[in-house]
């Protein structure tokens, strides 16, 4: 058996990540896009990943989550006109250099990230409701779940709980019929129209509240209603970008972190893309 040395290894290993990452000049962006950002390390706070949701594989990440640190790349990247779908979390600023770089792109909201926008809004007024919950993990995950996913014991936590403060019950109530509604999938276009109506009802509701955690949750809710009303009929999410970025994370630890971007983005693109 003929043995090979630690530098060809290396060298060849070097070679074939580069390769890879030659590939990203000439191949057409992903039809259906997910972007997001994650932390790469304290000399550059964040990096956004191009996620290419259909394949299940990292397009490209690029140092920087402004537009004026990614324009250089996606004015670069080719076959932006033909992205049909692009998944972001609510960021005002992922939504302006979509409309701006990806023209015939539908913005679909992250359910994820939408759910927890809902869950915070929520149980920031059930602390200052309740100001014991500041201290008390177990009832404010009872709070964060879904009733539909509680445990038998957990139902009878979130029972007594709300027995003890009525004033939660009707919140909590809004918060799971919301919930429901955003949970939606797979809903065809004549379904969509009838939960358009439901759904703004709902964030008006919201809006007349006199408890400004709602107010601020039905102004966010309403900027971004057509990208809401986009995740009933596109399933598409950025949980698999998500994933990746947990995968990415661990190829970080096992360097003992990068310094330098341009190494990083190669293992990253050789080990997820």
């Amino acid at each position: 058996m003929r043995r090979v040395g630690s530098a060809t290894v290396g060298r060849i290993y070097a070679e074939f990540t580069g390769r890879k990452a030659r590939e990203r000049e000439s191949m057409q962006c992903p039809q259906i896009l997910g972007i997001d950002e994650h932390r790469v390390h304290r000399g550059m706070p964040f990096a956004t990943t191009f996620c290419d949701l259909k394949n299940h594989r990292i397009f490209d990440i690029v140092p920087g989550r402004s537009e004026r640190e990614l324009a250089a790349f996606l004015s670069r990247l080719q076959g932006r006109e033909k992205v049909k779908v692009v998944c972001i979390d609510l960021s005002s600023t992922y939504r302006a250099l979509v409309r701006k770089w990806f023209p015939n792109a539908r913005i679909v909201a992250d359910r994820f990230h939408v759910v927890r926008v809902l869950q915070h809004h929520f149980l920031e007024l059930a602390r200052q409701i309740v100001p014991e919950l500041k201290n008390h993990r177990g009832l404010l995950s009872v709070l964060r779940r879904h009733p539909s996913r509680l445990e038998e014991r957990q139902q009878g936590r979130l029972g007594k709980l709300l027995a003890d403060h009525p004033a939660l019950q009707p919140l909590h109530e809004k918060m799971v019929e919301l919930w429901d509604l955003l949970r939606l999938k797979h809903q065809t276009a004549r379904a969509c129209r009838h939960h358009i109506g439901r759904l703004l009802r709902l964030i008006e509701d919201l809006r007349q509240s006199t408890f400004e955690p709602l107010v601020r949750l039905a102004k966010t809710f309403h900027h971004w209603r057509e990208a809401l009303v986009t995740m009933w009929r596109f399933t598409r999410n950025n949980g698999i970008t998500e994933g990746f970025h947990r995968k990415m994370k661990l190829i970080q630890r096992r360097a003992y972190g990068f310094k330098n971007f341009h190494n990083y983005r190669l293992r990253v693109i050789a080990q997820c893309g």
